[in-house]
């Protein structure tokens, strides 16, 4: 587990674990005690300074508690020496905090290390500064001069990686984030006159597939579109790198229920503090080998460099997510509501259990040994007493989640050992329960659970479908489902043997109840 929880390595001044613990104090005490406290700054945190080498598009709570925490480390540890600054990439909010602190936060990683609750305390100093691509255009772009500059993180959620052919080269800036970053990569290109020694690599976590590639595609047509040399075109293809991305780590932002507490901790007042869960896994595929001037992995760290990623992103979505997909709607009908409390019932846990190491695992071509890890690690996140994570809010277009994290599982299983995984086979029945009902109300079905009611959120398509056939016989309404190929992409009653299993399963959560149907079948 060394590879994903970040302690043990990790010997800096500036890492603290200590127990979890709650600290209670007055209401006057507190304020007191906030009026008292000095604001973190560099004269507190000692900052070294160091070359720029990366400029982050996106100063949010995930790109702090990740991409920036482990180059603190690195840095720490004497693997990187280069610092962050921070771009503020949209038109509205303020820089103001990042400014008062100088750009100096803590990052406290909350969840479970070596089998008990810690919390890991790390004060973050490797932002030299943070910048308005709106408000200061001129300091942003001269950074694109700057000769040290060599990484470009950016993190402009899904809809970031867009093209605009409304973006203008003469725009300062550009609307959209590709638009941002060809201009800056083309000023870049002019100051040094086409070095190839001055290329950049670009590094985006935004959350979707092959994102550097789409982002290259933007940057291309908006060179195309602006009537750009051909010489820059040569540039971006040969000394520039576009990698794509997977990264891992749930970020809980900032702990506004006890920060004022934690200040009491610290010993200092942090505005921009961030809390995360302790796992961290980024994978970078690139075409071009890029480890040995980012030697993250050296520093202990959870980077993984490959020329293909597809494996690891199977690995997470098929194990991590697909044993979301797979247990919670049976365990919110078994009377559950969290995840932490789903995996504390014996039932529940086993079945999540059972359903990721003999269904999940035997399809996957990874190591074993790497998926067993994993496999592991997972198991400590969803048992994590720092994160709340309701099933219902998990539970959010269920049908569409199921084919694309669980239906490859089923299909794997079925064409290596010839038979139907049961808790596979099982989570479609619960799935089923679960989007049992009749009405629709405010854009959601309405289902019930030992007489009380709660909310099935999916596309109004999929929510009429099941308020149409839930309240079919079983064998009827299983058939309706498993056949209809907009759900699947496939007829599933083709699959020999899994609509009989369905029903059977369905027919036993409909008269005996979730929880003793669990008990019958497994």
């Amino acid at each position: 587990m060394q590879n994903y929880i970040l302690t043990k390595r990790q010997k800096g001044v500036r890492i603290q674990i200590v127990n979890a613990y709650k600290m209670t104090l007055c209401s006057d005490e507190l304020i007191s005690r906030r009026n008292m406290m000095e604001l973190l700054n560099r004269k507190k945190t000692g900052k070294v300074e160091r070359p720029v080498k990366v400029l982050q598009f996106g100063e949010g709570n995930f790109l702090r508690a990740f991409v920036d925490y482990m180059i603190d480390i690195a840095n720490e540890q004497g693997k990187f020496n280069g610092d962050i600054v921070l771009v503020k990439p949209i038109e509205f909010g303020s820089l103001d905090r990042f400014h008062d602190q100088e750009c100096q936060y803590t990052v406290q990683l909350r969840g479970i290390v070596d089998g008990e609750p810690k919390r890991i305390n790390r004060i973050v100093t490797s932002v030299a500064d943070a910048v308005d691509a709106y408000g200061e255009y001129q300091k942003y772009a001269d950074y694109a001069k700057l000769d040290s500059l060599r990484y470009i993180v950016s993190n402009t959620t899904e809809a970031g990686i867009v093209y605009d052919d409304t973006d203008r080269l003469e725009m300062e800036p550009p609307k959209s984030y590709p638009g941002k970053l060809t201009k800056f990569l083309y000023e870049r290109y002019k100051h040094f006159n086409g070095a190839m020694d001055k290329g950049l690599v670009m590094l985006p976590v935004e959350l979707i597939d092959d994102n550097g590639i789409h982002l290259k595609e933007c940057v291309e047509k908006l060179a195309v579109l602006w009537n750009l040399e051909e010489g820059f075109k040569t540039w971006l293809d040969e000394a520039c790198v576009f990698t794509s991305t997977l990264v891992d780590r749930i970020v809980t932002g900032y702990p506004r229920d006890d920060a004022e507490e934690l200040w009491k901790e610290f010993g200092y007042q942090d505005n921009i503090v961030v809390t995360a869960e302790p796992f961290g896994l980024w994978v970078i595929e690139s075409s071009k080998d890029i480890s040995k001037e980012l030697p993250l992995p050296e520093a202990g760290l959870p980077v993984i460099f490959t020329d293909n990623q597809k494996p690891y992103k199977q690995r997470k979505v098929r194990i991590l997510n697909g044993a979301h997909t797979s247990f919670v709607l049976a365990s919110y009908l078994a009377g559950n509501d969290y995840v932490r409390e789903s995996m504390e019932d014996e039932l529940i846990g086993n079945f999540m259990h059972q359903t990721i190491y003999d269904e999940v695992i035997p399809t996957l071509d990874l190591p074993k040994e790497d998926l067993l890890e994993f496999a592991s690690a997972v198991d400590g996140r969803f048992r994590n007493p720092y994160i709340k994570h309701a099933l219902l809010s998990i539970s959010l277009n269920s049908v569409s989640k199921w084919r694309a994290r669980c239906m490859p599982s089923l299909l794997g299983y079925v064409e290596r050992k010839g038979e139907l995984p049961k808790h596979l086979t099982f989570s479609i029945a619960a799935l089923m329960a679960f989007y049992t009902g009749s009405e629709i109300r405010d854009k959601a079905l309405i289902g019930h659970r030992n007489g009380q009611e709660y909310n099935i959120m999916d596309d109004m398509a999929v929510l009429e479908f099941f308020a149409a056939n839930s309240s079919k016989p079983s064998a009827e309404f299983v058939n309706a489902y498993l056949s209809n190929e907009n759900f699947h992409g496939q007829d599933l009653t083709k699959v020999a043997g899994l609509s009989d299993a369905v029903t059977a399963y369905l027919e036993d959560i409909r008269t005996l109840g979730m929880r003793k149907a669990i008990e019958k079948n497994f």
